[in-house]
């Protein structure tokens, strides 16, 4: 039996796994028993840590304590109040990271420790290497980081072995990326790739909540900005309304009792039209035709050779998005994957790849094979890698667009007479200027042998691995000395900032055990209850008045913990829970024994 290696699509809205089971990726349903995890955590007053569906639910009562989109924030030096601290992206990512290992491994029936994780084509190499810190908070060894586009062209490949190229425009909550990719027989090949990281679903969802804002300002003279617990209902309303407009015409957003003033409670009733949602966003569509064009001439060809279009991320389903693809290709985008999944899946192909598992593809006659390691992957960098050389001018060693992984060594010499010392200004970008392009590392080589400039050569070498992160280094062809680092920028936790995180991680997750053994106990009394009271009524008057006396008195004091609210349960409500349940369920065995022959008298009769 091959090793098991998930593949996680982390989400700037929603995250899914999925795993490689018979030759096909299949998608791992959550604890809750849907198919995506949102992606947002949350922290109680009561100090409580939650992640997914629940985080999303109590954001209105929590509005401060919920965190979403974190997915945005990857790479950056930012610190959010999350619980008694300020915590990194990477540690709220890997709160969202544990949900789906966790997910995966109750569905799976044993540990799971392998990952391939999903990355927007654009991310650059300090949000990879945070995205791979995220999984190792986590406990998951991450063997490998793709691009989200590649992944979608997995998952199609796997059922369309003909050769093609195809475009992947992908529009999800947070970020945007287009891909040109050549699919061959048992190769998918990343001809180009372009994008916009601060381009997707929130920003549409932004447009529709500053839209009914100020309608509702028109209205009522109430500005809503600064009334959190308000701001949050309209969010999730206009996200709502957001969905709607994708197949109906017009949306209504009913919001009772949004805010409270001198007069009493004052309600939201708007409607937003499908022509007014698409004058709001017409720019946002708009700023998808450049990344669309670049990666279709850095491809070297043009819309009229591609053979299909995928459409990845749920605001693809926008119909001005669709329309405007279908403007741009010429084609009728595909349908044929599900937007929110196939990132997933792809993840979990290229899982199932470096684990040696056999995977059933598609040839070109139809057919599907069983076959071991039948795909290869070929993707690209994003970005340009250069350094600084004289005159602050950015020096490229590594074109965006390139095939990974990629090496690349070039001399340089020093600038000044006998210097010593020189610093290698490690950069990501297409800017001609260093200041202009962004920033990913520095070190500087030192104990270069006294000359006049132009004398000394400095070999500076470039390795960018199959997941697009960096190593550099640098050599002294004179003496020899030598310096090497894997580029990790300030924004990216230091090795003692990771090892807290992980025992963070570790705390929290036996928080989260307790809280599903909490859970276990809470459905178990319901269902006690439930058919408890179902017995009593059919069965009650045949039980003598002592025995009625304790099953009534035992299923009250289960009923007085079951009527409390579940963000009000303590701990020791959940001890006493059970040992109610306990009882009851001592107390109520002849009555639901009575009950069942009752029910299978029933049954035969019928």
């Amino acid at each position: 039996m091959s090793e098991t290696v998930i593949g996680i699509d982390l989400g700037t809205t929603n995250s899914c796994a999925a795993v490689l089971e018979q030759g096909k990726p299949v998608i791992i349903p959550n604890a809750e028993g849907e198919r995506t995890t949102p992606s947002v955590v949350a922290f109680t007053r009561l100090g409580e840590r939650l992640v997914g569906e629940v985080a999303k639910r109590q954001a209105v009562t929590n509005a401060e304590g919920t965190i979403s989109s974190i997915k945005r924030r990857m790479g950056t030096e930012a610190r959010i109040q999350a619980g008694d601290r300020k915590r990194t992206p990477q540690e709220i990512s890997a709160m969202i990271l544990s949900k789906l290992k966790a997910d995966a491994e109750d569905y799976l029936g044993h540990p799971v420790s392998d990952a391939v994780i999903t990355v927007p084509a654009y991310f650059n190499d300090t949000q990879r290497q945070a995205t791979k810190d995220a999984g190792r908070i986590a406990g998951l060894n991450v063997r490998r980081i793709i691009n989200e586009p590649t992944a979608a062209a997995l998952a199609y490949g796997l059922d369309h072995g003909e050769p093609q190229k195809i475009m992947v425009y992908d529009l999800g909550g947070g970020t945007f990326d287009v891909s040109i990719i050549e699919i061959g027989e048992g190769v998918i090949e990343v001809l180009s790739t372009c994008g916009d990281n601060h381009l997707g679903g929130d920003d549409f969802d932004l447009r529709l909540v500053n839209y009914l804002v100020s309608e509702f300002r028109q209205q009522t003279k109430i500005n809503l900005q600064k009334d959190l617990a308000a701001m949050q209902r309209v969010r999730e309303a206009a996200e709502k309304a957001k969905i709607e407009l994708s197949t109906a015409k017009i949306a209504y957003v009913s919001l009772p009792f949004l805010t409270q003033t001198r007069n009493g409670p004052v309600h939201m009733e708007l409607s937003v039209t499908r022509s007014t949602f698409e004058q709001l966003t017409r720019d946002l569509v708009e700023r998808t035709n450049l990344p669309v064009q670049t990666a279709l001439n850095d491809a070297g060809i043009s819309a009229r050779d591609l053979s299909r279009v995928l459409l990845v991320g749920g605001s693809t389903r926008i119909p001005a998005v669709q329309e405007k693809v279908r403007q741009l290709t010429g084609l009728q985008p595909s349908r044929g994957l599900n937007p929110d999944e196939c990132v997933a899946q792809g993840a979990a192909v290229q899982g199932g790849t470096l684990a040696g598992a056999a995977l059933s593809v598609a040839g070109r006659n139809g057919m599907e094979r069983q076959s071991r390691n039948e795909i290869l992957l070929l993707d690209v960098t994003p970005l340009s890698l250069s350094i600084e050389t004289v005159g602050g001018v950015a020096t490229r060693l590594i074109a965006r667009n390139s095939t990974l992984p990629v090496h690349y060594s070039q001399i340089f010499t020093t600038a000044s007479s006998f210097q010593t010392m020189v610093e290698i200004h490690v950069l990501q970008g297409e800017r001609p200027m260093a200041r202009d392009n962004k920033t990913i590392g520095r070190f500087r080589l030192t104990g270069i042998k006294r000359a006049p400039r132009g004398v000394p050569q400095i070999e500076v070498t470039f390795d960018l691995d199959t997941n697009g992160i960096l190593k550099v280094g640098a050599k002294d062809l004179g003496t020899g000395r030598a310096q090497e680092i894997t580029i990790a920028a300030s924004s990216n936790l230091p090795e003692e900032e990771i090892q807290q995180a992980i025992r963070d991680a570790q705390a929290y997750a036996a928080q989260d055990a307790e809280r599903k053994e909490h859970l276990q106990i809470l459905h178990e009394a319901e269902t006690l209850a439930t058919q408890c009271k179902s017995a009593l009524t059919m069965c009650g008057k045949e039980l003598d008045r002592a025995a009625c006396r304790r099953v009534k008195g035992d299923l009250a004091a289960v009923d007085r913990i079951l009527h409390k609210r579940l963000e009000k349960l303590k701990r020791e409500d959940f001890q006493r829970l059970g040992d109610a349940s306990r009882a009851l369920e001592g107390s109520s065995a002849p009555l639901m024994a009575l009950y069942e022959q009752k029910l299978e008298r029933q049954g035969q009769s019928g």
